[in-house]
């Protein structure tokens, strides 16, 4: 096990929550990649702790639907589902076109100000390739619309969302031949929001999402091809 990853220690929190909101973290971002086992002694050695707490959070991250419990083989982070894929997008389209609408009526100019200056950062690091910069303004883009809605409601749901599709997001960002079709959609909500153009502005958001659901199920089967190949390339050696 190589994943690069920490465990933040919380003194509000109890030290199972803590190992809890760590693994579930390093699986949603891909430090734990889909498939990858679970060994409980290699896990609290890495993070420092006992193996209770280890189990206990594997134990929530398997209700979370996040971990597979195999039989006489153990857990392992559950692999990438076209089903789980959709399943978000569809939830999330709806409240991203309900949050534009809000913004539209409630989004400050400072907060307008600021979401042109992150647009900035992301249109930065999309030309300077970086990945990760990618992914963390892109974030911060959808942050700032939600923020604006003024909707505590929806924006802790919608980060809920976010949540679950940082394994996918980072899906659709390494494939680089979008990244300027992001950029370009991104450049489409922002001057919808400065119009105050309602209609325009979920237009936009849900082209936004519309392909990222089609790029990502490509990048998926894709994998799948290449596993099945490699399974067929075992069973039948040249």
């Amino acid at each position: 096990m190589t994943s690069n990853f920490d465990v933040k220690m919380d003194e509000y929190l109890p030290l199972r929550d803590v190992v809890f909101k760590t693994l579930r973290q390093a699986i949603l971002k891909g430090e734990l990649e889909p498939g990858e086992r679970l060994m409980e002694i290699q896990l609290a050695e890495r993070l420092g702790v006992s193996r209770t707490p280890i189990r206990e959070a594997i134990r929530k991250l398997e209700l979370e639907g996040l971990v597979l419990m195999i039989p006489r083989k153990g857990a392992e982070v559950a692999r990438i589902s076209e089903n789980n894929l959709r399943d978000v997008l569809e939830v999330r389209r709806t409240l991203e076109e309900l949050a534009v609408d809000l913004a539209c009526q409630r989004m400050t100019e400072d907060e307008l100000e600021e979401l042109k200056k992150t647009q900035e950062l992301f249109a930065q690091a999309i030309r300077e390739g970086d990945a990760m910069r990618i992914a963390q303004t892109d974030e911060r883009y959808h942050e700032i619309i939600y923020g604006s809605t003024k909707n505590e409601k929806l924006v802790q749901i919608l980060n809920n969302l976010r949540e679950q599709m940082y394994r996918y997001r980072l899906e659709y960002i390494k494939d680089e031949d979008k990244r300027h079709i992001l950029l370009v959609e991104h450049d489409q909500i922002l001057k919808a929001l400065s119009l105050r153009h309602v209609h325009e502005a979920k237009i936009a958001i849900r082209e936004h999402i519309d392909n990222q659901e089609i790029t990502i199920l490509k990048n998926l089967k894709e994998q799948e091809n290449d596993v099945q190949r490699k399974v067929s390339g075992r069973r039948n050696p040249v």
